[in-house]
This record gives C-alpha cells, structure tokens and sequence, in this order.
C-alpha cells in the first residue's frame, strides 16, 4: 500500500456526544487509540487533516449545537491546530462529510489531494457515506476499519445487527463494491512512514 504525501485524513464526528448511553452498546474500544496514531502521525509528516463535527439539527440529540456533546471527544480537540501540514475544520448536519461547509471537496481538490483516509464515527452511518460519496467523486479512499466504531441497531421488520455484524457488512460493501479499499490502523501507519 502506498499512501500519498499529501493525501488527507478526515476525522468524522468524534465528538462527545456519542459517549451518552442512548446509543446503547459500541464496539472496537481500541477505535479511539487507532484514530489518535493516525492523527499524530498525519500531523507528524505535515498531510492534511479534516476535522469534521456533525451540528445535529434534531431537538434533543447529543451533538446539536450548544450542547456538551457537539464538541470533539478531548483526544481529539487537544490535536487540533497541532500539525506541520494544512488542517480544516468541515461542520455537517447530514452524513456525508462532501456536504458540510466549507465545501471538502474543493478544499481537497484546491490542494491537490487525490487519497483520503477516513476514521471516526460511526462506521456504518457517516464514514461510510463519507467513503461512497468520496469514491463516487473519484478518491482513492482508504477505510482502516479498526479506527473507527459503532453501535448496536435496530432496523425494519424486527431486524436487528450487532455493531460487529454492521462493522463488517460496511466492510464487505464498501471494499467489495469498489467504494474505498478497506485496511487496518498499522497497515496505514507504516505506509504513512
């Protein structure tokens, strides 16, 4: 694997909302490690980072504006601002990083970028979204699978998964669909040099 000098890590929605208990039970407790390596390490070889916050427009939800929850998890927040390389900040109220402000997208493409690393939260809602919209507009996307976590859910019909069972079906959809090339952590650390 071969990563890019200027490809760009996005950081999505680590934010403190998702400690609050009503999102019920997670996995990966190593995801917060995994995304610290990685952010230290971008910030350490001068790559871009994409910090991306989710302002939720839902009345009472964690991570609306104002509320404790909206900020980064403080691993997170104490990074910021802290690297050699360029960094900016993305605020979304939907999934896909691509649609926030400023535009990602442009910023990417104003600085050259052609690869990006997607790690954050949650793994099958926002980076995965972020990771099919950054593949659809021709990234080479990167997902180290283990940087990341989600949730327990419940769906139609009294279906339900495990966050391990929806970890890997993201994997399978996102690596077997062409969408993005799904990695590990140290996989990327040690191409990242």
């Amino acid at each position: 694997m071969e990563i890019e000098e200027n490809a760009a890590l996005i950081v999505v929605d680590v934010q403190k909302g998702f400690e609050d208990p009503s999102w019920g039970r997670r996995d990966n407790p190593g995801a917060e490690g995994n995304m610290a390596a990685l952010i230290a390490r971008w910030q350490e070889t001068g790559r871009p980072v994409v910090f991306v916050r989710h302002d939720s427009v839902q009345q009472g939800s964690p991570l609306r504006p104002g509320a404790e929850g909206n900020g980064f998890k403080d691993f997170v927040e104490g990074r910021r601002g802290g690297g050699a390389g360029p960094e900016v900040l993305v605020t979304k109220t939907v999934n896909s990083a691509f649609h926030g402000e400023p535009d990602l997208d442009a910023w990417l493409k104003g600085a050259g970028v052609g690869q990006v690393v997607i790690v954050g939260i949650q793994t099958n809602m926002c980076n995965e979204t972020t990771a099919r919209v950054g593949g659809n507009l021709g990234y080479d996307v990167l997902f180290p699978v283990d940087a990341m976590h989600t949730f327990d859910l419940a769906g139609p019909f009294g279906w339900s998964r495990t966050a391990e069972e929806l970890t890997r079906a993201t994997a399978v959809s996102l690596h077997g669909g062409g969408f993005a090339r799904v990695v590990t952590t140290e996989e990327v650390l040690v191409a990242a040099g």
